[in-house]
């Protein structure tokens, strides 16, 4: 399909207006869910969708899962998961959400297989395959599909390609969201009671390993084209965010960057050294083995290779044929291109096997404590907007499960709360002020006919975050100094952004995703600094801090960027623990 073609001038460019009752930004599985519960709890009301993509496949589900991670099954409690998950977050998250969680967390699951999700069982039939301590099988390839086809026939209204960027105020107080079509070109006003934030984290923030030219642009774990838009809308509207510093860095199959829970923990095989020796359950068996914290797992391989001991594997010679074909088939569900990858390689995986390394560093609140500061009704501290999924902060873990779980919450207090006020009223001077920063990278292609594409500007800063702000190529490591120095340099391309230029609506999309992950990136920066300790190896390893502190960071880092003069204020809230038990022994 041919991209579409700028307007030429303010004039040219059509503002379509629209009221309703629940704006919910991002249809993916959060958003979906949200728009589900919204509908269900009040038939009555006009739930609308803004979505950058298709509805059909977007978000992080767009290729299919193979397992969920988070599901109570028989014989366990809320109490057990929560404890878990804050041995997994080194005794860091918001247990007040982890509960609320954590009690609906299996609903939106078992609706999925009603709806027509498979779930695996085990061989008696009666409970869901198991995968390990939280984690279920599923045959996922269409669950996206299906989750939006059950989306529309609740009657949610859906607005594909269109992205959003920037919050519509009335004060203080969130009424909606503006965007534009980029197939279309048209701006979308739209004004809401209540407007719910979906959008998924952080992508593209660091340059990825295997970014060795175009071919492998975007070769990411992560969805690429979750850039953090959601973050950024906050972030500049004053909303207060949280354990940005929690950033999620994985063990990844290198070359591919494809999951390795589906080869490690679906089939046990274990994570080898170089040497041939067993990384979790001897040479660092006392950091708790199989069991230990996903970000000492996702360390471990980095720290084999500053050692000599690299390169690291997942040993696939001890699996069976029968097993190895199940193994492509639960790849097919998730990362269907990575069984052509192997094959690409006529790699014999009972010869060979497969190699790991370190993904580029995301800011998840689906995995970590990224994200809004929220209270148990997900509401941000911007009135009038509430956060789900991995754009929430404070309860890392969530995985598919928990997002969706988070979604129906959301849309619970947004229900409540468009019962008890009026719209707001739209500031049309914030409006055209909007569409001139919208449009100004496309008209200064055409007026001026050059200056930065959005790739360069992109690139520029994934280099500079890989560099100095703790990469995959400096081993997640950083200092102060190399954080002072990412953050004077990302201000000046904030600075630069004046000089963007699109040729086309898709580029204008593309140059407003680096201007997001620009926000996003200063953030993190300043998180990065604050947090003088290395309470995460791996996702947050302070050189010239190499110790934990607990006395001094037992707590939640949080910051505010003043919309008025842009600066960004670091300071923290205490942690509160519900349930019993020794959280910071890990």
């Amino acid at each position: 399909m041919p991209r579409a073609s700028l307007p030429t001038n303010v004039g040219e460019i059509e503002k379509v207006y629209i009221d309703t009752d629940i704006l919910i930004i991002g249809a993916g599985n959060a958003g979906c869910f949200a728009g589900i519960e919204a509908k269900r709890r009040n038939p009555d009301l006009k739930v609308t969708l803004m979505e950058k993509a298709h509805i059909d496949r977007s978000g992080c589900l767009a290729g299919g899962m193979d397992a969920i991670n988070t599901y109570i099954k028989k014989g366990r409690t809320i109490e057990d998961f929560v404890r878990w998950s804050r041995s997994q977050a080194g005794g860091l998250l918001r247990e007040d959400l982890t509960i609320t969680m954590a009690e609906v967390l299996n609903q939106p699951i078992e609706e999925w297989e009603e709806w027509g999700m498979p779930i695996k069982y085990e061989e008696d039939g009666e409970e869901y395959k198991t995968r390990g301590k939280w984690d279920i099988t599923i045959s996922g390839s269409e669950m996206k599909v299906i989750l939006a086809e059950k989306t529309r026939e609740f009657g949610c209204d859906i607005l594909n390609r269109v992205v959003a960027t920037n919050y519509l105020m009335d004060g203080e107080r969130v009424i909606g969201a503006i965007g534009f079509g980029v197939r279309d070109g048209k701006v979308y006003i739209i004004r809401a009671k209540a407007t719910l934030i979906a959008t998924g984290g952080a992508a593209g923030l660091y340059k990825p390993y295997q970014n060795d030219g175009n071919d492998s642009h975007h070769q990411l774990w992560y969805s690429p084209f979750n850039v953090g838009t959601g973050y950024a809308m906050g972030i500049r509207a004053g909303a207060e965010m949280t354990t940005f510093e929690m950033r999620w860095c994985a063990t990844r199959t290198k070359d591919f960057n494809g999951p390795i829970d589906t080869i490690s923990v679906g089939y046990k095989t274990p994570m080898i050294n170089c040497k041939g020796e067993q990384i979790l359950n001897t040479r660092y068996a006392h950091l708790g083995g199989d069991a230990a914290p996903r970000f000492i797992r996702a360390n471990l391989p980095m720290d084999e290779w500053c050692e000599g001991r690299g390169p690291c594997f997942v040993d696939t010679r001890n699996m069976t044929p029968e097993q190895i074909h199940d193994m492509k088939v639960d790849y097919l569900n998730e990362r269907p291109s990575y069984v052509l990858f192997l094959a690409s390689r006529a790699q014999d995986l009972t010869q060979d096997p497969i190699e790991i390394y370190g993904s580029d560093p995301y800011i998840v609140g689906g995995h970590t404590a990224s994200g809004y500061w929220v209270d148990v009704k997900r509401q941000t501290t911007l009135p009038g907007l509430f956060a789900c999924g991995d754009v929430a902060g404070g309860t890392p873990n969530k995985f598919v499960g928990g997002c969706a779980a988070e979604g129906l919450l959301a849309a619970r207090a947004a229900v409540e709360y468009v019962a008890a006020v009026e719209p707001g009223q739209i500031n049309e001077e914030q409006i055209n002020q909007e569409i001139e920063r919208i449009f100004a990278p496309g008209f200064r292609y055409q007026i001026v006919g050059d200056g930065v594409k959005p790739r360069e500007m992109e690139e520029r800063l994934q280099r500079l975050m890989d560099e100095y702000a703790g990469g995959v190529h400096q081993f997640f490591r950083m200092n102060r100094e190399g954080l002072e120095y990412a953050l004077r340099h990302i201000k000046l391309m904030q600075q630069q952004a004046q000089y963007l230029m699109a040729s086309d609506l898709h580029e204008l999309m593309e140059a407003h995703e680096v201007i997001d992950r620009l926000d996003v990136a200063e953030v993190l920066v300043h998180h990065l600094m604050y947090r003088e300790e290395t309470r995460w190896p791996g996702w947050q390893t302070r050189a010239d801090f190499p110790e934990k502190n607990d006395e001094k960071f037992d707590c939640f880092v949080n910051s505010r960027r003043n919309p008025e003069t842009g600066e960004v204020e670091m300071f923290t809230r205490p942690y509160e623990q519900i349930i019993p038990g020794d959280r910071l022994k890990a």
